[in-house]
C-alpha cells in the first residue's frame, strides 16, 4: 500500500463543480444490479474493486481504507476492497455481508447502482430486497468450490424476482492457476442447473476480484477467454426499461392534482409503453375511457412520454380516477381481479397467519388482503415443493391472495411494477412479505356482485333502527356471553330487532371444522365477521360474544362495516378472576396440559387499545354492566 500509485485520483470535477459533474452524467442510462452467491465468494471484494477501478473513491476514503486494511483486513499489506462495502461492525468482524449495501459508480458509458446482498440463508429476505429493483445479477462462484447450495438458491431467487440478465462470475481464478478446464467444468455444471429452473441464458466470465482480472480490463492470464470483461458487459447489456417501452401503455396514478376548477391532472411514473396526446386510455379497474389531452411536466408539455418518465396527464373528459387506479391503453388494458395465485416471500420473524388481514401495496394502491395457507413452500436449496400450513421467515410459498376490492394487475413475469406487491402488518406497520402475482384465479373472473334494488338503508328504516355490531371480547370466563344475552333481552324489550352470535354456539355448525390454533382462530373470526356484516345488511343489531384474542382480526371485522357500525365492548376481567370462575372447567384442563392453545394460558390475549366501551365485571354486576352498555349505545 505504501507504493500506491500517485496517479489514482477520483474525478476532480466532483469537488470543483458538482453541478457540472451531475450535468455530465444526467443523460447516461442507469443499470441496477446485484452481486450474490455463497459466503466468501468475494462479492464485497468485487464491488470494492469496481469502485476503485472506476475512481469513485476519494483520497481521504482511500487513506481510511488503507488504515482499515492494515488493522482488520484479510489481504496482508494489500488493500482489502471488501471493507469498502462491509459497513456494519458485525460484517467486518466476521468477514461476511449481513445487510444489503448499495453503492453508486459510473463509467463513460453508463451509471450503476450495485447492491451487495448477503449469502447466508437466514438473510434470504435481505437478498430479495436487493434483487427487487435489479436489472441484472452477478452470481459469484469460488473457482475452488464450484456450484454450491447457496449458488443454486440465489440463482433461483434471482429468477423468481424476475431478473433476466445473469452473469456467472467465476471468481478467485488466480487460486486455481487460471485453469481453463476448471472454468469450463463450473460453467457446464451451472448451465445444467440453470436450465432446470428456467434460466434461458447467462454470460460466464473468469475473474479475480482481488487482482482485477477481466473486471475492467482484459487479463493476460486468461488468453483462452475471448468474451467481454465484466464492465464491458455491464455497459452494454439491454436495460429492462428499454424492453418496457415496447409494451402497452401503463401508468399507476400516484397523485390527482386539482389546484383549481379548470385543471385536473393525474401524476405518476409510466411503467411501460408510451403515450401521446390524443391516445385513448382506460381507467382500470373501473373501465371508464377517455383520451389524453396533455402531457404536463415542469419543463413544459411533451409530445410523447415513455416508460421510466414521471409525468402528469390531463384527460379530455371528467371521469372518476383516483390514486391507485391505473391509466392504460384503451384497447390493451391490464386485468382487474380480487383473487390471485402468487409466490410469497415471508420476511417477518412471526409466521404468517392464514386468513389474517394485511395491507397489500401494489403499484400505488393499498388494499386489505388475506393470504390463504400455502399450496406448497419451495425448498430453495433443493427446489423441492414441500407441504406447509404457514410461512415462516425466509419461506417462499405459492399462496392464494384475496383482496377486499378488485385491483389492476399484470402477471409479475410480464410487469414487475403491476405484478409485485408487499404485505404490511396492520398493527405494527412492518413489511412482513413480498409477493409476485402469477395469475388471477378463474373464479374471481366468473363470480360477480348481483345488483339488488332493496338497500341496507331501506331494511334498517323498515325496522326503525340503525344496524350495528356489538362485539363483546374478553377472556374465557369474563362473562361475555352472559352480558351479551342480557343486552339482547333489553334490546328486545325496547322493540329492537337483533341477533346474538355466540362463540360456542357458532362452533356447533358454521365453524365446527375449526380448532383453536392461531390460524383457526383467525378464520373463526373472519367467518363470524362476514355473517355479522350480512346481518347488518338486513338491518339487524348483531351481538357477538367471542374471545377474539387478536387485535388484527377485530380490526378486520371493523373494516368490513361502515364507519360507526362496529362497537367494540371489552369485558375486562383479570385472568385470576376468570380462572377462579372457570364455569366450564377449561382453565383446569389447560393448566393440566389437556387443552392446548388456550387463551390466557399458552395463547395470548391482546386487549383492545381503543374499545368504545369497557366494562369491569369485578366491580359491576352483570345487570349493571348490561344497563351501562344499553344506555351508552341507545340512550335508553
Amino acid at each position: 500500500m505504501a507504493d500506491r500509485e500517485t496517479s489514482y485520483r477520483a474525478d476532480a470535477l466532483i469537488a470543483q463543480d458538482i453541478d457540472a459533474y451531475l450535468a455530465a452524467h444526467q443523460n447516461k442510462s442507469l443499470l441496477r444490479f446485484i452481486t450474490c452467491g455463497s459466503v466468501d465468494d468475494g462479492k464485497s471484494t468485487l464491488i470494492g474493486r469496481l469502485l476503485y477501478d472506476s475512481k469513485m473513491i476519494f483520497e481521504d476514503q482511500l487513506a481510511t481504507l488503507e488504515a482499515d486494511s492494515r488493522r482488520m483486513g484479510t489481504q496482508g499489506q494489500n488493500i482489502d476492497f471488501a471493507l469498502l462495502v462491509d459497513g456494519l461492525a458485525a460484517e467486518r468482524e466476521q468477514g461476511i455481508t449481513i445487510d444489503v449495501a448499495y453503492r453508486f459508480f459510473t463509467t463513460e458509458k453508463r451509471k450503476f447502482i450495485v447492491a451487495d446482498t448477503p449469502g447466508h440463508e437466514q438473510y434470504t429476505r435481505n437478498m430479495v430486497t436487493g434483487a427487487s429493483t435489479a436489472d441484472l445479477a452477478v452470481i459469484l462462484i469460488d473457482a475452488r468450490k464450484g456450484v454450491l447450495t447457496q449458488t443454486r438458491r440465489h440463482s433461483y431467487l434471482a429468477h423468481l424476482i424476475g431478473i433476466r440478465h445473469i452473469v456467472l462470475a467465476v471468481n478467485k481464478m488466480d487460486l486455481v492457476g487460471f485453469d481453463r478446464h476448471r472454468f469450463d467444468t463450473i460453467v457446464a455444471d451451472y448451465r445444467a442447473f440453470a436450465e432446470s429452473i428456467g434460466i434461458e441464458g447467462f454470460v460466464p466470465i473468469p475473474i479475480s476480484g482481488l487482482g482485477g482480472d477481466n473486471i475492467t480490463s482484459r487479463s493476460e492470464r486468461t488468453p483462452w477467454y475471448d468474451g467481454p470483461t465484466l464492465i464491458d458487459h455491464l455497459e452494454t447489456v439491454e436495460l429492462d426499461v428499454e424492453r418496457d417501452r415496447a409494451k402497452p401503455f401503463r401508468m399507476a396514478v400516484q397523485w390527482v392534482n386539482r389546484p383549481h376548477l379548470d385543471f385536473r391532472g393525474f401524476a405518476g411514473m409510466i411503467a411501460s409503453g408510451s403515450v401521446r396526446p390524443g391516445d385513448a386510455v382506460r381507467v382500470v379497474p373501473s373501465g371508464r375511457t377517455s383520451t389524453v389531452a396533455r402531457i404536463v411536466t415542469m419543463d413544459g408539455d411533451l409530445p410523447v412520454a415513455v416508460a421510466g418518465q414521471s409525468v402528469m396527464l390531463t384527460l379530455a373528459d371528467e371521469i372518476d380516477c383516483s390514486r391507485g387506479d391505473v391509466l392504460a391503453a384503451a384497447e390493451q388494458p391490464p386485468q382487474g381481479a380480487d383473487q390471485f395465485q402468487a409466490m410469497v416471500v415471508w420476511m417477518d420473524g412471526e409466521a404468517m397467519l392464514p386468513g389474517r388481514a394485511y395491507w397489500m401495496k401494489i403499484g400505488t394502491r393499498t388494499v386489505s388482503a388475506t393470504v390463504q395457507p400455502p399450496k406448497h413452500v419451495v425448498d430453495v436449496n433443493t427446489m423441492a415443493q414441500l407441504s406447509a400450513k404457514t410461512l415462516a421467515m425466509n419461506d417462499i410459498g405459492a399462496c392464494e391472495v384475496y383482496t377486499d376490492q378488485p385491483i389492476a394487475f399484470e402477471s409479475y413475469a410480464d410487469d414487475r411494477e403491476l405484478g409485485g406487491f408487499i404485505l404490511i402488518d396492520k398493527a405494527t406497520n412492518a413489511t412482513v412479505a413480498a409477493g409476485m402475482i402469477d395469475f388471477a384465479l378463474r373464479r374471481s373472473q366468473n363470480v360477480h356482485w348481483q345488483a339488488i334494488d332493496l338497500t341496507r338503508e331501506a331494511r334498517a328504516a323498515q325496522k326503525n333502527q340503525r344496524p350495528c355490531v356489538l362485539w363483546f371480547t374478553g377472556l374465557s370466563g369474563s362473562g361475555k356471553s352472559t352480558l351479551a344475552n342480557l343486552v339482547e333481552k333489553k334490546l328486545h324489550a325496547l322493540g329492537k330487532h337483533s341477533f346474538l352470535l355466540d362463540g360456542d354456539n357458532v362452533r356447533h355448525g358454521l365453524n365446527r371444522d375449526l380448532g383453536f390454533t392461531d390460524t383457526d382462530r383467525v378464520e373463526n373470526i373472519r367467518r363470524v365477521g362476514e355473517v355479522a356484516r350480512l346481518m347488518t345488511d338486513a338491518g339487524l343489531i348483531v351481538l357477538t360474544a367471542f374471545i377474539s384474542p387478536f387485535r388484527a382480526e377485530r380490526a378486520m371485522v371493523r373494516d368490513m362495516l361502515p364507519d360507526g357500525e362496529f362497537i367494540e365492548i371489552h369485558v375486562n376481567t383479570p385472568l385470576e378472576v376468570a380462572e377462579a370462575r372457570d364455569v366450564k372447567g377449561l382453565y383446569r384442563k389447560a393448566r393440566a396440559g389437556m387443552l392446548k392453545n388456550f387463551t390466557g394460558i399458552d395463547s395470548p390475549y391482546e386487549e383492545p387499545e381503543h374499545a368504545e366501551i369497557t366494562v369491569d365485571t369485578v366491580s359491576m354486576t352483570p345487570e349493571q354492566a348490561a344497563e351501562l352498555i344499553v344506555e351508552r349505545i341507545f340512550g335508553a
